[in-house]
C-alpha cells in the first residue's frame, strides 16, 4: 500500500466515524445555547479524547498479539468482510428508516433536548460512550488499526497516522466549533441551518456513507478471499 493510500484510506474511515448525527446535533445545539465555546469545546475535547484512545489501543493490542493484517490474511480478509456487512447493513436500516419517516424527524431528535439538558460531565462521559459502543463506528476503528499495522510503520509514523485518522474523525465537529470561535454571531443562521438540515437529511447522509463504505470494505474482503 502506498503512503498516499494509507492517509486516504484513515481520513476516510475517519471522516465515516465523523458522521455522527446526534453529536453533531448535540454540538450544534450547544453552539446555538448559553456558553457555546465552553460547553463546545469540552464536549469535542471529549470526542477527540476518545477517539485517540480508542484507535491507540486497538493499535496496541495488535502489536501485542502480533496479528497479521497484510491483505489476504486471514485476520485481515475476516475483518474487511464483517466491516463491509455490518456497514452495508446500517446503510440499508438507515435508507428504509428514511423512507418510513418520510417528513417526519427521526425518532432520535425527540431526544437530544434531554441530551443538550444534561450536566457538561454527563454530556462528555455519554458522547464518549456511544462514540465507541456504535458497531460501525468500532468496525471503523478496527480497520483503521488493521492498515496501520499492515503498512509496518516506524512508531513515528503511526503516531502521525493516528493523529490523521483522528482529525478525519473529528473533523465534522471541529469545524462548527472553530467558525464559533472565530465569529460566533456571523455563523449562528448557519448552524440554525445545519441543524435543520441534518434532521431532514441526516439519515440519508448516514446511510450513502456506510454503503460506499461498506460496498469498499466488502471488496477488499473478496479480494482478500481471491489471494488465499
Amino acid at each position: 500500500m502506498s503512503d498516499t493510500t494509507l492517509w486516504a484510506e484513515l481520513l476516510a474511515y475517519g471522516a465515516g466515524i465523523s458522521l455522527s448525527p446526534i453529536h453533531i446535533a448535540v454540538l450544534l445545539l450547544l453552539l446555538l445555547g448559553p456558553n457555546p465555546v465552553a460547553r463546545g469545546g469540552w464536549f469535542v475535547a471529549g470526542w477527540v479524547i476518545t477517539t485517540l484512545a480508542t484507535v491507540s489501543l486497538l493499535l496496541t493490542v495488535g502489536h501485542t498479539l502480533v496479528l497479521d493484517m497484510t491483505q489476504g490474511s486471514d485476520h485481515r480478509t475476516g475483518l474487511d468482510l464483517l466491516a463491509g456487512g455490518a456497514l452495508i447493513a446500517i446503510g440499508v436500516k438507515e435508507l428504509l428508516r428514511a423512507f418510513a419517516d418520510g417528513d417526519n424527524p427521526p425518532s432520535w431528535t425527540r431526544s437530544i433536548d434531554r441530551f443538550v439538558a444534561m450536566p457538561l460531565p454527563l454530556l462528555v462521559g455519554l458522547g464518549a460512550i456511544t462514540e465507541v459502543a456504535s458497531p460501525d463506528d468500532l468496525f471503523l476503528f478496527a480497520k483503521s488499526a488493521a492498515v496501520v499495522l499492515a503498512a509496518g510503520l516506524p512508531t513515528w509514523q503511526e503516531l502521525v497516522g493516528l493523529l490523521a485518522f483522528t482529525t478525519g474523525a473529528s473533523l465534522l465537529l471541529m469545524l462548527p466549533l472553530g467558525a464559533v470561535l472565530i465569529g460566533r454571531e456571523k455563523v449562528l443562521p448557519l448552524l440554525e441551518k445545519g441543524k435543520q438540515v441534518l434532521f431532514a437529511r441526516g439519515e440519508l447522509v448516514v446511510s450513502g456513507v456506510s454503503l460506499a463504505l461498506g460496498g469498499y470494505l466488502g471488496w477488499q474482503g473478496i479480494s482478500g478471499l481471491m489471494l488465499t
